[in-house]
């Protein structure tokens, strides 16, 4: 498989920058984070990030790899707008 053939089977290229794996992560971060500031109990805190963790490795470990197996991409690949229609498109 080619670089440029991976790159744009990549499932994160088609979500928006609010579903990206640098904002889910700072996201998750950040509510463990603020009720550490506020709280200051590690059982609470343990509590919060549990979910958090769970939706961490749903988002960014299986649904991506899911996506890659399904071949949902492929289907959806279109020809760059700069070239010709291929012979029987």
């Amino acid at each position: 498989m080619r670089l440029s053939t991976e790159k744009s089977l990549n499932p994160w290229n088609y979500k928006p920058w609010w579903c990206q794996p640098w904002s889910i992560l700072l996201t998750g971060i950040a509510i463990v984070t603020l009720s550490w500031t506020i709280v200051k109990t590690v059982w609470l805190t343990v509590l919060i990030s549990l979910p958090i963790l769970v939706w961490w490795t749903y988002f960014l470990v299986i649904w991506p790899e899911l996506i890659r197996q399904s071949g949902i991409l492929e289907n959806n690949q279109q020809p760059p707008h700069d070239s010709p229609p291929q012979v029987g498109d």
